[in-house]
């Protein structure tokens, strides 16, 4: 049973993609810039006999085909990116570049997918069909490298008939997965916004237009888009991140600039608050005798997974880890680039339990101290390689 073959050869495997993932975290990459692991993922490929192809300049796309290649395609994705966040993990595979570290486990997700590389190429004459292997620039980083790979053609020749994702989840114990149909994670847009007046002597703000004021006005307004706009059955949340202006004391400043961050999880009322949030900022900074410039820079959509898929992909993790093991993911108001695959093809985007609260190892992602329990990796290589073999819409 081809089940119980790829659990064997990633129980035989997981030592040494161990230290494939503490390679692949010493020596982290910046979105886009990660050319030293696009070239360790391909030597790896190819001591695999997996033939492959670069798009995006750092992404590899790898191809398995198994028996009646045709019968059935599969699309497997990892990405390779870091975030620039210095590390403050005493580990002997500490990040070796200073203010880039693998915080989001990407480091990990890029190891399960080279380690099901290896399994799916070695037992490739005991399934059928063809499996596509995504390995990723550029999730960390607007526009998303899901957008660019698409953009040259992953999904055709051949085109999946689904795809799968997995992601790191340092709240959820080594050992289990979770899993969850529809809508899982938030779509993401960047708000930028420059507020100009004229500026003056703090002494005599009747002779200015205050943009101080006209700013903190305005970020506190714009919170009543979401409250009184939106369903609030529907997520959403709008947060103002930076309030940048003024230099001293005694001077009303010329120009206020904010930053910010929109996310919802319906699209169609994504669309509607970028038109309120662009015609909140021109008529009350006019109103108040200011100017404007508002750029609302359009993310990643939802992550919507596929209802039938997640039921699919949940049965068999359920066979493969035992019922016990297998939980519901949890909504989140994060945002990932998978959505741009899964809006187009049927995908399931599920989560890989990293915590271990005995050994301490329970930071989240984003923070210096993220870290896993490895014994995670053995979990994740046998996954994507099950999904590869063996599941199909």
């Amino acid at each position: 049973m081809i089940q119980q073959r790829i659990q064997e050869l990633a129980r035989q495997y997981a030592a040494e993609f161990v230290e494939v993932r503490r390679h692949l975290h010493a020596h982290p990459e910046l979105s886009y810039q990660e050319f030293e692991t696009s070239r360790y993922v391909q030597e790896k490929l190819t001591a695999y006999g997996i033939p492959f192809s670069i798009k995006a300049t750092t992404g590899v796309v790898g191809l398995i085909e198994g028996r009646n290649p045709g019968s059935r395609v599969v699309a497997l994705r990892a990405d390779l990116d870091a975030l620039p966040i210095q590390e403050e993990n005493d580990v002997s595979y500490k990040s070796t570049r200073p203010g880039v570290m693998h915080a989001c486990g990407h480091d990990v997700h890029t190891t399960c997918l080279l380690g099901a590389a290896r399994i799916l190429a070695e037992t490739k004459n005991e399934w059928e069909g063809t499996v596509k292997l995504l390995f990723q620039p550029g999730e960390e980083k607007n526009p998303g490298g899901a957008s660019l790979l698409i953009r040259e053609g992953v999904l055709e020749n051949p085109a999946p008939q689904c795809i799968f994702g997995l992601h790191v989840n340092p709240q959820l114990p080594v050992g289990k997965l979770s899993f969850r149909g529809g809508k899982v994670m938030a779509s993401a847009d960047e708000i930028y916004i420059t507020v100009r007046g004229k500026g003056g002597h703090a002494a005599a703000p009747h002779l200015t237009a205050d943009t101080i004021l006209i700013a903190s006005q305005l970020l506190v307004s714009l919170q009543q888009i979401v409250s009184r706009n939106n369903d609030p059955l529907s997520p959403s949340v709008l947060s103002i991140t930076s309030f940048q202006g003024g230099f001293t004391t005694n001077v009303i400043p010329t120009e206020v600039k904010l930053m910010g961050t929109f996310r919802a999880m319906d699209e169609g009322w994504r669309k509607k608050a970028h038109g309120l949030i662009e015609r909140q900022c021109r008529e009350l900074v006019s109103a108040l005798g200011g100017e404007v410039d508002v750029l609302v820079d359009v993310g990643y959509p939802t992550v919507y997974n596929h209802e039938g898929l997640n039921t699919i992909a949940r049965g068999i993790a359920e066979e493969y880890m035992g019922a016990s093991n297998v939980e519901e993911t949890e909504i989140r108001m994060g945002a990932e680039d998978f959505g741009y695959y899964s809006q187009l093809v049927p995908g399931c985007f599920f989560r890989l339990g990293t915590a271990n609260r005995e050994a301490g190892i329970t930071a989240g992602v984003h923070t210096p101290k993220f870290n896993i329990d490895e014994s995670a990796i053995e979990i994740g290589i046998g996954m994507m390689a099950v999904f590869g073999a063996t599941a199909q819409m």
